[in-house]
């Protein structure tokens, strides 16, 4: 998705029985903000009510008529699904929208990915996750994959089937990459190793928190930072010093709602920063209705990469854009997330869960300094049980 002209697209959820469907419509709204990213413009939004989706079609075939009709008459360039689709779904899929290109969120992200990788290991580790995302689907991927290849020089002596011959280039290169990955992986394990002893703290979060924009504060450093979704996919690492104690700080790539696994797999290897860090710094959009969920997702990630141990410390950021709406006494409905106020929300997380955290605003600066002497505590604590004897600290 270029930006070279408007490309429209348009997106399909479901709603299931148990679903909350105001939930479900702002599910909707990342994947226009993804779609955003990569450089589409929104057009609309579809959902349909669901028992469970469809297995051939993921959606029923009245509703895929109503969304193909709509992208011809509209001139929609793509469809994207909130889920990932399965080879057969999008196959039956793309047999009744003829107009549009049929794509998947996993589809999505992965081309933003491939859109943000600036350094040569990023594109390795992005490009390992698309192969490993197409291998499954390669039936139906190209008109040609039904033709038969006999003769001199083909395996199998009747003949190889086109898929077969595309699926083993596929693995083979898989593996290749795989190897190039390994080879960096050494390096960076070998640099991390010779960073010495020092206290290591890595940024964590949900994407488009403010991570990169924390990091910059802290580090007195230029990281890129912008309010879009995947701004950093590189791990960046800067030796910061506050007072008189020096630490490692590293920020990397941002969760997200359903990230897909085969981008976990290769980036595994860079998420090792925050694996082998001594604090985590879990930075929160307090902005966003949905935060806790946001949380939520960051801790599933860390435990699926074997990072749920660490102590962690949160910083709920962009109080600044903090909104909410005053509680009717009167109103039927109890009272939600939505109707406490910041100072109410404060109380709750630290005082009611006595976590330990803090509330700032990168965008303002405000709260900088307290984090910064949060952070001087709980390194120069670490620090003073690692060298004993360097009483300077003190």
């Amino acid at each position: 998705m270029e930006n070279k002209k408007e490309e429209k697209a348009v997106f399909v959820g479901i709603i299931r029985q148990d679903d909350d469907e105001r939930k479900i419509f702002e599910y909707l709204d990342e994947l226009q903000f993804l779609a955003e990213t990569a450089g589409a413009t929104p057009d609309k939004q579809f959902v349909q009510r669901v028992d469970r989706p469809d297995k051939a079609t993921y959606i029923r075939s009245g509703k895929l008529k109503e969304i193909a009709d709509y992208c011809e008459e509209n001139h929609i360039d793509y469809v994207i699904f909130d889920d990932e689709l399965t080879g057969m779904q999008q196959r039956n899929i793309e047999k009744i929208i003829h107009s549009a290109a049929v794509i998947d969120r996993t589809s999505l992200i992965l081309e933003i990915f491939s859109q943000r990788a600036q350094t040569a290991y990023a594109k390795t580790q992005v490009e390992l996750a698309h192969y490993n995302y197409m291998l499954p689907r390669l039936a139906g991927m190209w008109t040609h994959l039904e033709r038969q290849r006999g003769g001199m020089g083909t395996r199998g002596g009747m003949g190889e089937t086109q898929i077969e011959v595309d699926r083993r280039i596929v693995r083979e290169r898989i593996s290749k990459l795989k190897e190039q990955l390994k080879k960096v992986d050494k390096q960076m394990a070998t640099q991390r190793s010779n960073r010495g002893q020092l206290v290591r703290l890595s940024l964590v979060g949900y994407t488009n928190v403010g991570k990169s924009t924390l990091m910059n504060l802290l580090s007195k450093s230029d990281v890129f930072a912008e309010n879009k979704l995947f701004a950093t996919l590189d791990t960046t690492v800067r030796k910061v010093v506050i007072g008189n104690v020096p630490f490692l700080l590293s920020d990397t790539v941002g969760f997200i709602r359903k990230l897909p696994t085969q981008l976990i797999e290769a980036f595994k290897s860079t998420l090792d920063e925050v694996r082998e860090a001594d604090i985590l710094v879990h930075v929160v959009d307090i902005s966003h209705p949905d935060y806790e969920e946001q949380m939520d997702v960051v801790d599933k990630t860390l435990r699926d990469i074997g990072a749920a141990d660490k102590p962690v410390y949160v910083v709920f950021n962009k109080t600044d854009a903090y909104e909410y709406e005053p509680y009717d006494e009167f109103s039927l409905t109890p009272k939600t997330e939505r109707n406490f106020t910041l100072d109410e929300v404060k109380y709750k997380w630290i005082s009611g869960r006595k976590i330990p955290c803090i509330f700032i605003s990168a965008l303002k600066k405000e709260g900088i300094e307290k984090l910064r002497d949060d952070i001087y505590k709980m390194v120069a604590e670490i620090h003073a049980g690692r060298y004993p004897f360097n009483n300077f600290l003190w």
